[in-house]
Parts: structure tokens; C-alpha cells; sequence
């Protein structure tokens, strides 16, 4: 490997190992509560804002995009916490309904755009090679600020109480590493450890290190788009992790 792809796999992997930090407790409360399509919703519903604020030519001012980003997740965020207090026997299909109709809207807004195309690429499978350390610092005072509120709130009863934190980390890892990616670092680890009653934190953290580092790994050796690449290592990771764990 030569010093142009260390370069780049870094920083790359730094800001896999930021993701995982929040996106591992998150998804485990996910499937506890079972809102497995609130992780899209949240994640379309801010790269709503993200396509919002791209019409609006703000692409010049990243913090104004970020506010746009984070209060449209923030607006999801009470809409879910609604939703699941008012409607609990059905809420996964308004949940579900909410990402379609936003992706839906999404896809409206850039109808026009001659970029359209490459809009949505980024916002599904993300640019991870192409972070740089401005990114990477704003996410990490990010994700030590949600780590310090989840461990005073997790035993919270408020829904908005999770699903506030939870669309604040959506927010900027969507923009990071794409809806595809922030999917799979929430569920995947979760879903792959769920059965295990000890040290689950510890095989959830590394299947998600392990698929986020094979993954890179491989996007440069085969020449594949970084994002889905990761997905596809961190998921037959995590699958093979849930067989040789599985309860006897």
C-alpha cells in the first residue's frame, strides 16, 4: 500500500470508527424498540434538508447546511416520536411510510437538476474517501457531545428524548458516509449480536471496525465504490459473527 492510499484509508476509517461510536448504542436501542425503519426515515428525512439546502445554493456555507440538515431530522425526529406515541400497534408502517414519502420528495425537488443523478449517489452511498479533517473534527465534537447526553438520557421515557439524539447523529453521518452506509452501521453490529447475553458491545464493535476495514481495503484493491463495498464486508461479517455465536 503507498502513501496516497494510506491518505486516503485513514481518514476514511477514522471516520468509520466516529460512525460506530454512536451508531452501535443507537441501533441496539433500535431494535429494542423495534423501529427498524426509524434509522432510514431519519436518515432520508435529513438528507432532505441536505437536498433543500443544495437548491437553495448554500453549498458555500456548510454551517447553514448543517442547521438545515439538523432541523429538518430534528423535525423527523418529533414526527417518529409522535408516531410512536399515538399509533405503537402500527408504527413501523408509518415509520416505513415516512422514508418513502421523503425519499419520494427528495426525488421531486432534484427533478430539475442536471446533477441530479450524482446528488443521489452521494446522499445513498456517500464520498467516505473523500472526508477531510474538517469533517472529522466537527464529527467527533459531535459524537463526544452525544455519547456524554446518551449516557444521561438512555433511560429516559421521553421518545423525543432518543429520537432527538438520535436524528442529531443521523444528521451528520448521512452527509459523511451516505443513507446506505449509516443503515448498515446501525443495524448490522445490533442485529448480529442481538442473542448474545455478555461482551456484546465489545463483538458489535468488532464486526463494525472489521467491515468498515475490509471494506476500505477492498474498495482500493478492486477498484469498487467505497460505501456499498463496506456495507457488503460489514454484513457478511456480522452474518458469519451471529452463526459461530449463535446460542447452542
Amino acid at each position: 500500500m503507498n502513501s496516497l492510499e494510506l491518505d486516503i484509508l485513514l481518514p476514511a476509517f477514522i471516520a468509520g470508527l466516529l460512525i460506530l461510536a454512536t451508531h452501535i448504542p443507537f441501533g441496539m436501542r433500535v431494535l429494542q424498540r423495534g423501529v427498524i425503519f426509524a434509522d432510514l426515515a431519519v436518515a432520508q428525512i435529513a438528507g432532505l434538508g441536505v437536498i433543500i439546502a443544495a437548491l437553495l445554493e448554500l453549498d458555500h456555507s456548510p454551517v447553514l447546511v448543517q442547521l438545515i440538515a439538523a432541523s429538518s431530522a430534528l423535525f423527523g425526529a418529533g414526527l417518529l416520536a409522535w408516531i410512536e406515541r399515538s399509533a405503537p400497534d402500527v408504527k413501523e408502517a408509518y415509520i416505513g411510510l415516512t422514508f418513502v414519502l421523503s425519499a419520494s420528495l427528495g426525488i421531486l425537488l432534484m427533478s430539475h437538476d442536471v446533477h441530479a443523478g450524482e446528488h443521489l449517489k452521494d446522499l445513498l452511498v456517500g464520498q467516505i474517501l473523500w472526508v477531510n479533517d474538517a469533517q472529522l473534527i466537527g464529527t467527533a465534537i459531535l459524537s463526544a457531545a452525544l455519547l456524554i447526553a446518551w449516557r444521561s438520557l438512555r433511560n429516559s421515557q421521553s421518545h423525543f428524548a432518543f429520537y432527538g439524539l438520535f436524528a442529531l447523529a443521523v444528521t451528520a453521518s448521512v452527509q459523511l458516509v451516505g443513507i446506505y452506509l449509516v443503515f448498515a452501521s446501525l443495524i448490522v453490529p445490533a442485529l448480529a449480536t442481538y442473542r448474545l447475553q455478555t461482551q456484546r458491545i465489545t463483538y458489535a464493535a468488532t464486526i463494525g471496525i472489521s467491515g468498515y476495514g475490509l471494506g476500505l481495503l477492498l474498495s482500493v484493491w478492486f477498484d469498487l465504490p467505497a460505501g456499498v463495498t463496506i456495507v457488503c464486508a460489514m454484513a457478511v461479517i456480522g452474518l458469519v459473527t451471529a452463526v459461530l455465536k449463535r446460542p447452542s
